[in-house]
């Protein structure tokens, strides 16, 4: 990749946000950190960054205030980050479900569509206590399901798709790369 050569010349390959958009457990948080970290740009957790402004787990949101309730933190939360710039931004797995959000991060960036099989998925998330919406469901029939609704939305929103099963970390980087620089 061109990381040594943006070390060098002080370029920012990326000054438009990168917003990693697909189902839980498809691996957007890991990617979007790594990508952050091989072309120094700042890291953003929304589920962690929500969690931290309302003081509870989004599983204890869920609980007490209802989806609407945080999916509104979502869109509020992002409108705050489509005013910035050079952001690998992890997306809830939600956030493209509404319209006004995919135009916040078309206008302010790229999207990426990050796919993994519902195989994948189950073994990324089997042990995981905090994923609401898989609560009583954590096998793969029910995760092929939802991840069957979401799909069009998330094709919709996207700029494009990388699969990330059987990939390496730095292989799909690479591809993220190649897809975000044309």
């Amino acid at each position: 990749m061109c990381r040594e050569k943006a070390e060098r010349t002080g370029e920012k390959p990326f000054p438009r946000n990168l917003f990693f958009i697909g189902f839980m457990g498809c691996g957007k948080s890991t990617i979007s950190g790594k990508f952050g970290e091989l072309f120094s740009m700042e890291q953003v957790e929304m589920d962690e960054r929500i969690e931290e402004q309302a003081g509870m787990k989004i599983s204890e949101i869920f609980r007490v205030h209802g989806e609407k309730a945080f999916r509104d933190m979502e869109t509020e939360f992002l409108r705050g980050l489509c005013c910035r710039g050079g952001l690998a931004v992890s997306c809830g797995g939600g956030v493209p479900l509404r319209k006004e959000n995919v135009e916040l991060m078309k206008n302010s960036g790229k999207v990426i569509f990050l796919t993994a099989s519902p195989q994948t998925i189950y073994e990324r998330v089997k042990g995981s206590s905090d994923r609401p919406l898989l609560e009583g469901k954590k096998n793969t029939d029910a995760i092929r399901e939802m991840i069957e609704i979401r799909r069009p939305i998330y094709e919709a929103a996207a700029d494009f798709r990388i699969s990330t099963d059987g990939k390496s970390i730095e292989e799909i980087c690479r591809e993220v790369y190649e897809q975000a620089r044309r």
